[in-house]
């Protein structure tokens, strides 16, 4: 697990360092510089030429003493200082006065791109309004350049609180962050100028953040992070969980089974599937492990006494519930999912329809208010950004623009883990760390990908993790199984079952 800060939470992790612990500034600056040049050394060699790009900040100051180090190790290096010399900090016009000494190239603005590595270090996180003048001009030179572009801790023009651009961003190759990584560059669109991030020590002690109980987390090491429920030798199918899908409705067949397969592939002991009539026969043929019971899905607006039996015999058998995955927006539907609330005192799982449904009525969304629950089971909610929409009764544009802020908002009020499915998912609840996944890629963006998750959360679940717990290593599991899908096709290629047959390559 890795902490991701944001730029206030960074400041105050140097100003520790430096006030705390008594580690001078321009000693973290000196071991960040020779971080990024042991990058662009292991990277790009030796017989390269590097300009870097500095402003008159701090960030400035590290790609003056990186143009120093990669001197000293023998590359030709120069400095193209941008920043105004009026508004240097302590610390870079140090840097610059060394630099001088040691008669390395320096240009007032910008000389010329022709480099083989270009370093940006025009603007650190600090940044808060929209790049104008000279600074834009020498961006846009940067990004029609030919040359790689390493960044210092961020791009230059990200918001490194919600990864806006502001105005316009270096759109780097290497993004060589320090410490902790950065929601900017974590969330889209400064995600897409970061390239691929590197995150390296310079010093900062553990002990800044060893106590930290809020703000938002990582996954980055498959082998620390990924953590699958136990399994014992002496389990029969009933020890590893009984799963309750209510999913699909008649011209949504295809929910029901992509869920129910991905709670198998998860190691789920029995999955029982509450579906339309209509989808019978092909589950059967394709899953003869479900139990597959039904209803008529026939524009009746009610639920049967005996469907209501059905449904009430399943909830009682099972110990996870999903209620959601393609049962349309009917009122047939409504009475199920009501039904379902009424009874169910399971760890729930609610997606899809059922989220919208939700969404159209107040009063069943009180229910999962603090204070208004049953039970303490958990619930987990995993709606994709237009249903969070409707959940929130606010518009998805406002949410883009900080959607951990939103999430947060959502789960003070509402007892439930929330599954936030967006480019980056967030995971939320009240009292934890709010977890940003970083796994998944662009391929996942295909029909049935939601549906898998809910499997492969339900499944999690049904072998004994908690729901925070379910909705975090799910969301990371799955976003893994996207990215082996990926690198074995590619992006264009992935369609949601081939999400569901590489998790063979995870959980095995």
């Amino acid at each position: 697990m890795e902490y991701v800060l944001t730029s206030a939470e960074m400041k105050d992790a140097d100003e520790a360092a430096i006030n705390g612990y008594g580690i001078e500034s321009l000693v973290l600056m000196e071991r960040a510089a020779m971080q990024i040049v042991k990058v662009i050394v292991d990277r790009y060699g030796l017989d390269i030429y590097v300009g870097v790009m500095a402003g008159s900040g701090n960030n400035g100051g590290d790609g003056i003493a990186i143009a120093r180090i990669l001197q000293e190790e023998g590359i030709r290096a120069e400095i193209n200082m941008i920043g105004d010399l009026s508004k240097l900090t302590s610390e870079t016009k140090a840097q610059l006065e060394t630099a001088k000494k040691l008669n390395i190239p320096i240009h007032y603005g910008v000389e010329h791109t022709l480099y083989d590595v270009i370093v940006d270090a025009l603007f650190g996180i600090g940044i808060t309004r929209d790049i104008e003048g000279k600074f834009r001009k020498a961006i846009e030179a940067v990004n029609a350049s030919k040359a790689k572009t390493v960044a210092v801790d961020i791009p230059s023009g990200v918001n490194a609180d919600n990864g806006s651009i502001m105005g316009c961003a270096v759109k780097a190759d290497i993004t060589v962050t320090f410490a902790y990584r950065k929601l900017g560059i974590m969330l889209y669109p400064g995600a897409s100028c970061a390239g691929e991030v590197i995150c390296v020590p310079i010093g900062i002690p553990e002990a800044v953040t060893a106590h930290k109980r809020k703000g938002v987390v990582t996954f980055t090491d498959v082998k620390k992070d990924l953590q699958l429920p136990g399994r014992s030798p002496a389990g029969n199918k009933g020890t590893y969980g009984k799963v309750l899908l209510i999913a699909g409705s008649r011209s949504m067949g295809g929910a029901c089974f992509l869920s129910a397969l991905s709670a198998y592939r998860t190691g789920t002991g029995m999955v029982r599937i509450f579906t339309a009539l209509d989808n019978r026969e092909g589950l059967l043929k394709k899953l003869p492990e479900a139990i597959v019971d039904t209803y008529m899905d026939d524009g009746n607006f009610n639920i049967t006494q005996e469907e209501e039996n059905t449904l009430t015999a399943g909830i009682e058998w099972a110990d996870v519930i999903v209620v959601g995955p393609g049962i349309s927006m009917s009122d047939k539907a409504k009475a199920i999912l009501e039904t379902t609330l009424t009874n169910c005192t399971k760890p729930l799982v609610a997606d899809a329809d059922a989220l919208n449904i939700l969404a159209q009525n107040a009063e069943l969304l009180k229910k999962f208010e603090y204070g208004r629950r049953k039970n303490d089971s958990d619930v987990i909610f995993t709606p994709h950004l237009g249903e969070f929409s409707r959940l929130m009764k606010y518009p998805v544009a406002e949410i883009k623009k900080d959607i951990i802020t939103c999430c947060k908002m959502f789960t003070k009020s509402h007892d439930v883990s929330l599954v936030c499915k967006d480019a980056r998912t967030v995971v939320a609840k009240r009292g934890k760390f709010t977890y940003l996944n970083s796994s998944g890629n662009d391929g996942m963006a295909t029909a049935g990908s939601g549906d898998v998750l809910t499997g492969i959360i339900a499944g999690l679940l049904a072998q004994g993790l908690s729901g925070f717990e379910a909705a975090v290593m799910g969301t990371y599991i799955h976003g893994l199984a996207g990215d082996l899908a990926r690198n074995k096709t590619s992006a264009y290629y992935i369609m949601a079952q081939d999400i569901i047959k590489s998790l063979k390559d995870i959980v095995c």
